[in-house]
């Protein structure tokens, strides 16, 4: 097996990008989180184990450390479970709230832009890892989102707040 095409090549990074964005088979990021009424941000109906601000902060938490494993040389791992999870149920307030929601699309963004940068190497192990790639880094991304979104969507139903 050769090294890939260009257009192999420029194939692959814009099918990671929309595997990142979400949709196709998955609701995305934006029918997941927008529009969700404030009111339920801390709700947990009855049976289920986190509410829509933990998921969010779950993912925005997790999407910033899988980007800076990517691109910082001085990464340092957080401490798995205590960090990866928020402390509170729901945000203090509604800014809080649009706050995460704005930093998890920046980062979505950022991961977006190193996925379609020619230079970044999508195949090659990264130095501060431990036999890991960008683009191992991305697909555990984008499954990671699809599973959470998953469950933000179904906890949206539960709670009679979802329109799709």
């Amino acid at each position: 097996m050769g090294e890939p095409t260009n257009m192999e090549d420029a194939i692959l990074r814009n099918q990671l990008v929309e595997f990142l964005r979400g949709g196709s088979a998955h609701a995305d990021l934006d029918t997941c989180l927008d529009q969700m009424p404030p009111e339920l941000y801390g709700s947990k109906p009855a049976g289920t184990q986190h509410s829509t601000w933990e998921l969010l902060e779950h993912l925005r938490f997790t999407v910033r450390d899988l980007l800076a494993f990517c691109t910082d040389s001085h990464y340092i791992a957080p401490k798995w479970p205590d960090d990866y999870w928020p402390e509170r149920e729901a945000p203090a307030s509604s800014a809080e709230w649009d706050k995460s929601v704005k930093a998890i699309k920046a980062d979505m963004s950022e991961f977006e832009k190193l996925v379609q940068n020619p230079a970044t190497n999508l195949y090659a192990k990264i130095p501060w890892g431990e036999g890991q790639t960008v683009l191992r880094e991305v697909l555990l991304a984008g499954d990671h989102n699809s599973y959470h979104l998953g469950q933000i969507a179904m906890l949206r139903k539960q709670l009679g707040a979802w329109k799709g």
